[in-house]
C-alpha cells in the first residue's frame, strides 16, 4: 500500500481524505491544511491525522495529493518533488506554464511521477467512447452551472472550461493553430460565462462554451468525424455513438437509409458501449497508484496538464480581442 498525505482539507480534499482512506491501494497518513483551526477540527470530527508540518507529513509518506487553492500549487509540489516524493495535483495544475514547466523539469531529474486531477478523462460515459474517437474534426462542449462563490477567484476557464480544453487536447492530435474567445463579467470579478474556439493545424475546430451562472447544470461535448458522431453527457453518465456506413444492395425493412446529393446510399446505425458505473476521483487516484507501482506513465501526466494551462490561459488572452 502507498502511504498518501493530502495537502488542503477544503470541500474537494474532504473527498479526496475519505476516498484514500477507503481505499485498498493507499495507507492514509494524515493531512496538512494551512487554517490550523479548521484543521484541528477536522481531525477532531473525522479523525484524519493532522500535521501542522507539512514538511513532516511528506517525509511520512510515497506520495502527496494537493487540493489546496491553485495559488498554492507550485510551492506545494515543488516542496514535494524536491524530497524525492511523487505528486498529485488538482487542476489546473499551477497558476503560470512557467511554474508548470519548473515542476516537469523537476519531477524528470528526480525520476518521479506527476499527475493532474483532470477527472473527466475517468469519467465512465468518456472512457466508453474514447477508443472510437478518431480524428475527429468539429468538437462541441456545453459545461453550465449553478452559481457558487466557491472557485469564483479565477475565470470561469480555470474553474470549468479547462476540463475540457483537457478532454479535447486528448483525442485531438495536433498542435493548437488559433484561439478565438469571448468573456463575460456578470457577477464575479473575473468572467463567469466564455465562449472559446480553438483551431488545430489539422484542421480540427472545438467550440467550446463555459459559464457559472446558469439556471441548470450541463456538461456534454459532441465529436463529429467522418462517417460518425458521438456525443458525451458527463453529468447523466451516458453516451451515444452514430455511424453511417455504405447501405447494401438490400436492406433490411428496419434500416434507416439515407439518399445525398450525390445519390450514395448510407444506413445509420447506432453503436452505444456498456458504461460501468465508478467513482472518477477514485479511479483516478488509483490510476496513479498503478503509474508509481508499475513505473507507467500517468494517465494526465504534469506534460498533459500544463498544456491543458496554456490553452486555458491562451483562451483568457484573447477574450474579446
Amino acid at each position: 500500500m502507498l502511504k498518501a498525505g493530502v495537502f488542503g482539507a477544503g470541500h474537494l480534499g474532504k473527498i479526496h481524505l475519505k476516498l484514500l482512506q477507503q481505499s485498498q491501494r493507499f495507507n492514509l497518513i494524515g493531512f496538512y491544511d494551512a487554517d490550523a483551526k479548521a484543521a484541528a477540527e477536522i481531525e477532531k470530527t473525522l479523525g484524519y491525522r493532522y500535521f501542522s508540518d507539512p514538511q513532516e507529513l511528506i517525509d511520512a509518506c510515497d506520495f502527496i495529493d494537493i487540493v489546496t487553492p491553485t495559488t498554492h500549487h507550485f510551492d506545494g509540489a515543488k516542496k514535494v518533488l524536491e524530497a524525492g516524493k511523487h505528486v498529485f495535483i488538482e487542476k489546473p495544475i499551477t497558476e503560470t506554464t512557467e511554474q508548470a514547466e519548473a515542476l516537469i523539469k523537476l519531477a524528470g531529474a528526480n525520476n518521479l511521477k506527476g499527475q493532474v486531477g483532470h477527472v473527466e478523462r475517468f469519467n465512465p460515459a468518456f472512457t466508453a467512447v474514447k477508443d472510437k474517437i478518431d480524428s475527429p474534426m468539429f468538437i462541441e462542449t456545453h459545461r453550465l452551472a449553478e452559481f457558487n462563490p466557491r472557485g469564483t477567484d479565477v475565470p470561469v476557464v480555470l474553474d470549468l472550461m479547462i476540463h475540457d480544453i483537457d478532454a479535447v487536447l486528448s483525442v485531438v492530435k495536433s498542435p493548437v493553430k488559433q484561439v478565438s474567445a469571448s468573456g463575460v463579467v456578470v457577477i464575479s470579478e473575473t468572467p463567469d460565462i466564455a465562449n472559446a474556439r480553438i483551431e488545430f493545424d489539422n484542421g480540427c475546430v472545438a467550440n467550446l462554451t463555459a459559464s457559472r451562472i446558469s439556471m441548470k447544470k450541463m456538461r456534454k461535448v459532441r465529436f463529429f468525424q467522418k462517417d460518425a458522431y458521438i456525443s458525451v453527457d458527463y453529468l447523466d453518465k451516458s453516451c451515444e455513438v452514430v455511424k453511417m456506413k455504405n447501405a447494401p444492395e438490400q436492406p433490411d425493412d428496419f434500416a434507416m437509409i439515407l439518399t445525398n446529393a450525390e445519390g450514395q446510399k448510407k444506413q445509420i446505425y447506432f453503436d452505444n458501449p456498456t458504461i460501468s458505473d465508478n467513482n472518477a476521483i477514485l479511479d483516478e487516484l488509483e490510476s496513479f497508484a498503478d503509474a508509481i507501482e508499475l513505473d507507467q506513465t500517468p494517465v494526465v501526466d504534469l506534460k498533459d496538464g500544463a498544456e491543458a494551462l496554456r490553452v486555458a490561459l491562451l483562451v483568457i488572452k484573447h477574450f474579446n480581442q
